[in-house]
């Protein structure tokens, strides 16, 4: 067996919470490594908290000021020298299917690291491995989601966190990646996606309300609607399905704003139901214009609502946008809105980025217009770049 398979053949054998440990002795015993270090980034996507048993024992590192921060920011492998101690520091991306999770630092003499052949790519290629294992282990433990924290989470922030699919996703047609803000005290804004060989379904949700009410009426939305596209249903229906459930939990007192997509992988047609306040930009050839639909009512406000799907069409090199009203309707210190103006300039600065790094820039600059004004409502984006199939 060679030493990437075994490293391999450790990971997978270990329990749920020894991921780390194992993966520290497989590097020390096969690549020569002298110390290990696995950090996760937060909710927040501000800083990367190290995974340990106590939780916040070690202090956490910046994404934005450190070396970790350049491998998670680049998704490439940074390496950092350290003449005294005569070692190098690699530090390698965390990532599974374009969801960026964290870091691996190890640690390695300085002459094995340059001796030939370099072991990098190989433990880049664990840290794939890693990370696939990561994501089973949860099922498990808690010990990974915990790391993610910087600080305590609400209840209601607790329950949007569970219900997200990711925070990207990556294929050869299409990348996407979506962030909330506040992250640690959540209402109701809410994003889902999911891909079959043929088509990407993505929806983006806001319930009305705060705190545990509108996180219990975006469950029971979220899971409704996929409960109708498990069973085949088409995307009007998901619609119509979602609304009744939610009128007879609720009888009209609380409603769902929903926007829902359903891509054609082949053919970049695109099926939409407008039922609130989402809104979508598109982006091509640098220019931004706001995707018009007719609206249609939110989920829940009436008994037995009908729905109806319109249709646009997408292409290679497009990038689209969605925001929820805490974007677009968030106010200056002198009360003005942030508006379409504003987020098509931000959706053309943050062009050059990877669609997972775009929700946070986007929100950053949010934060920036804003000013000492707090959020009082979830501001949600959502990026997608559509590429095509061949």
């Amino acid at each position: 067996m060679d030493r990437l398979a075994a490293v391999e053949h450790a990971l997978r054998a270990a329990t749920p919470n020894s991921l780390l440990d194992a993966v520290t002795v497989a590097l020390v015993e096969h690549y020569g490594v002298v110390r290990v270090e696995l950090r996760l980034v937060d909710y927040g996507m501000r800083s990367l908290q190290a995974v340990e048993t106590v939780p916040l024992t070690t202090e956490p590192v910046m994404i934005h000021d450190s070396p970790q921060g350049r491998a998670f920011g680049s998704q490439e492998a940074y390496a950092l020298a350290d003449p005294d101690e005569h070692t190098v520091t690699v530090h390698l991306p965390v990532t599974v299917r374009g969801d960026r999770m964290g870091v691996l630092s190890v640690t390695l003499p300085e002459d094995r690291y340059a001796q030939a052949p370099v072991p990098v790519p190989e433990i880049q290629h664990v840290c794939d491995v890693l990370g696939h294992e990561i994501l089973v282990a949860e099922r498990d433990t808690d010990l990974y989601v915990l790391a993610r924290r910087a600080a305590r989470l609400t209840l209601a922030a607790e329950m949007q966190w569970q219900l997200l699919p990711g925070r990207a996703c990556s294929r050869p047609e299409f990348s996407l990646g979506g962030h909330l803000e506040p992250a640690y005290s959540i209402f109701g804004d809410n994003f889902d996606w999911s891909a079959s060989a043929d088509e990407l379904t993505l929806t983006v949700t806001n319930g009305m309300g705060e705190g545990i009410e509108a996180a219990l009426l975006t469950n029971l939305a979220v899971n409704a609607m996929r409960n109708a596209r498990r069973a085949g249903l088409g995307l009007a229906d998901q619609a119509c399905l979602a609304d009744q459930a939610v009128y007879a939990q609720y009888g009209g007192t609380a409603y769902v704003s929903v926007l829902l997509l359903r891509f054609d992988l082949a053919t970049g047609d695109v099926q939409a139901v407008d039922a609130g306040s989402p809104r979508l930009w598109q982006l091509r050839d640098k220019h931004v214009r706001a995707v018009p639909f007719d609206a249609q009512l939110p989920l829940g406000m009436f008994e037995d609502t009908p729905y109806e799907c319109e249709h646009f069409q997408v292409l290679p090199g497009d990038r689209l946008l969605i925001g929820s009203d805490g974007v677009y309707d968030a106010a200056s210190s002198v009360g003005e809105t942030y508006g379409e103006r504003a987020l098509a300039r931000s959706l053309n600065a943050t062009r050059l980025l990877p669609p997972a790094q775009v929700p946070e820039a986007v929100l950053r600059e949010l934060a920036t217009y804003r000013g000492e004004t707090p959020l009082d409502d979830d501001a949600l984006v959502v990026c997608l770049d559509w590429n095509g199939r061949p």
